[in-house]
């Protein structure tokens, strides 16, 4: 069960975070080179309207403008302290900016022609529904590719990961984005230089293009948590352990960054 599963809970962590998150949590599980591997699956050359859903402090956003015009180029997320974060960057100035829920994206349908989400669907309370949103929003021919984790192949790493927030298989991304109606899926694997695991991915960019307009075809489960719950002590709770289990990480990726470099520097 993870501690860290509905967007209140991700709200409160994300106002911590956000405070840290590109200094010291991007150079050690999302690197420059991961993202850059991952956008280019969104093959941006030429795209018009590009929305980064979960967009955060807008690091995956900077590798996008750097392909898109920025007046092409919508940011959104949750989180307000995310998006302040972003609106520091020059670079972005011109990116416009809008708070909002994945699982419901306040946009039309058929509009944008990519779609974009790094680093957000591990929080998402019901993936299905927002990878169908993401179809949604989406214009016929329009591509999506979303980035996230994969279940730690360590034993005792797994155990924290489940304990703080959604770590899917290959497999389920896979099924979520072909149920939600996406053809010619591709997967890319990605991973920070420390990883040196090869039989167990790291983390994957998967992508996927929309057929034909409209909604998705996908069943969907009926919403079962209300925006902005009130905080319980119970979810106060949760949330503490939650974010426990995912500081756990830091330390982890700190240690393997280091053995890592240790072991360029021998070779």
């Amino acid at each position: 069960m993870r501690f860290i599963q509905h967007k209140q809970e991700a709200y409160w962590f994300y106002r911590v975070v956000s405070l840290v998150y590109d200094r010291w949590v991007n150079p050690l599980f999302w690197t420059p080179a991961m993202r850059d591997r991952a956008v280019e699956l969104a093959r941006l050359e030429g795209a018009k309207d590009v929305v980064d859903v979960g967009a955060g402090t807008g690091f995956t956003t900077e590798a996008i403008v750097a392909r898109v015009e920025p007046t092409a180029v919508t940011m959104l997320d949750q989180s307000p302290h995310q998006l302040a974060q972003a609106r520091r960057k020059p670079q972005l100035a011109a990116v416009a900016k809008e708070l909002g829920d994945a699982e419901n994206l306040p946009f039309a349908t058929d509009r944008f022609d990519r779609y974009v989400s790094a680093g957000s669907i591990e929080y998402w309370p019901d993936p299905q529904r927002g990878i169908a949103e993401a179809y949604r929003v989406l214009a016929p021919e329009g591509r999506a590719v979303i980035i996230g984790p994969v279940q730690p192949a360590n034993a005792i790493a797994r155990r924290i990961a489940d304990a703080w927030m959604l770590f899917p298989s290959e497999a389920e991304y896979r099924e979520w984005m072909e149920r939600a109606g996406f053809a010619d899926v591709e997967v890319v694997e990605v991973a920070p230089d420390w990883y040196t695991r090869r039989d167990v991915p790291f983390a994957v960019a998967i992508a996927g293009r929309k057929p034909v307009a409209g909604d998705s075809p996908a069943p969907l489960a009926p919403v079962v948590e209300p925006p902005r719950a009130a905080p319980t002590p119970v979810r106060l709770a949760r949330f503490a352990a939650g974010s426990l289990a995912g500081l756990a990480f830091v330390p982890l990726g700190i240690a393997m960054s280091l053995r890592a470099r240790a072991r360029r520097g021998t070779a």
